[in-house]
């Protein structure tokens, strides 16, 4: 059946309308009403096997081994990723616009090895968005992939890519981001009870700078807390900021936080990670999914679902979409206009003195 034209072309291009932008999602401060984009697609027609070919931005999109398991055990198909990544389009591609993009591959499936490709490869269609940028270290000039669209979205999706995971900095800022990120990361991965505690000591912190935090599921076994930042410091300035939070946080529970990255040294403690904040690393983005067991989604919460008995596992594939339907994108406002980090540290000063 190579080369198909399947009857989810014409279903796709009717139900895709006009691109979600990287502003649809601005303008949703803290406290407002969350933010509900432009809604979920319709689930894609279940397409045959082999190659199948549908039309997305005007643009030809080939999608192959449709059939091939996923994840086995759940009965998960590269076409089930698609068809997520599909219905929820509206809501991740604001959070990719913009932003490079490493990417995460499992060409054999979740429970496989995987590996890293930052470069666009040669075979990349010439639709798709990239940014050559040169690293300052190495002095190396590399192409990396943007995900401004639906079609580039699918077609990283048919790459394997069951996680995004873009830059925290977008164009044309790459030196400056706009989001910085607190990685809770708990040496136990059952420990998820730690995770919660330290993310409230995080949001009380947060509370005294005069800062908006915006908590997620990692999908695996973590939590992070974004802040919306103004573009206008570099990430050096960004992380010694984090480390602020995360020093405050420690000194309030140091039986509880370690700021140790290797786990051997940690004592069993949460690692308060605040080095993500450098230019070039990535986190899974919001509503990526993640190659472990029952397929799990990187979901953004409200702080008061920030309580004992969450779990990150109760967040899935299948689930997402509904939980979309009637919740928004609890995370809009990560992207609605940052704080300013100066303003934030003399505000601070002045409740301290």
């Amino acid at each position: 059946m190579s080369g198909k034209r399947h009857g989810w072309q014409a279903e796709a291009m009717r139900h895709h309308g006009e691109k979600p932008r990287a502003d649809d999602a601005r303008g949703a401060g803290p406290g407002e009403r969350p933010h509900r984009g432009p809604g979920l697609l319709p689930p894609l027609p279940v397409p045959g096997r082999g190659t199948q070919l549908i039309s997305l931005d005007g643009r030809v999109l080939t999608l192959t081994n449709l059939d091939k398991p996923i994840w086995p055990r759940e009965g998960y198909t590269k076409f089930d990723l698609i068809n997520y990544y599909f219905r929820v389009s509206g809501f991740i591609l604001p959070h990719l616009a913009g932003r490079p993009l490493s990417l995460k591959r499992y060409p054999n499936g979740a429970g496989a090895p995987f590996f890293f490709q930052k470069r666009a490869a040669p075979e990349t269609p010439a639709w798709i968005r990239t940014r050559r940028i040169k690293h300052a270290d190495t002095g190396e000039s590399i192409d990396y992939i943007i995900c401004d669209d639906v079609s580039t979205l699918l077609y990283l999706a048919n790459l394997a890519c069951i996680s995004q995971n873009p830059w925290l900095s977008a164009l044309p800022e790459l030196d400056r981001p706009d989001i910085l990120a607190l990685d809770l990361d708990p040496s136990d991965p059952d420990d998820f009870e730690g995770c919660i505690q330290v993310a409230l000591l995080v949001k009380r912190q947060l509370d005294r700078f005069g800062i908006t935090g915006y908590p997620k599921t990692s999908g695996a076994t973590g939590l992070h807390v974004y802040l919306p930042i103004r573009p206008a410091y570099t990430y050096g300035q960004c992380r010694q900021f984090a480390k602020i939070i995360a020093l405050l946080c420690r000194e309030e529970r140091p039986d509880l936080i370690t700021l140790e990255s290797s786990v051997s040294r940690r004592g069993g403690k949460l690692y308060l990670d605040y080095m993500q904040n450098v230019k070039g690393k990535t986190l899974a983005s919001v509503y990526s999914v993640r190659a472990r067991t029952g397929a799990p989604v990187s979901t953004p919460l409200k702080w008061d679902e920030v309580q004992p008995g969450l779990r990150p596992a109760d967040f899935t594939m299948e689930n997402t979409p509904a939980r979309l339907t009637a919740a928004g994108d609890l995370f809009a406002g990560a992207l609605a206009g940052g704080h300013d980090l100066m303003r934030a540290v003399t505000r601070a000063e002045r409740m301290l003195s």
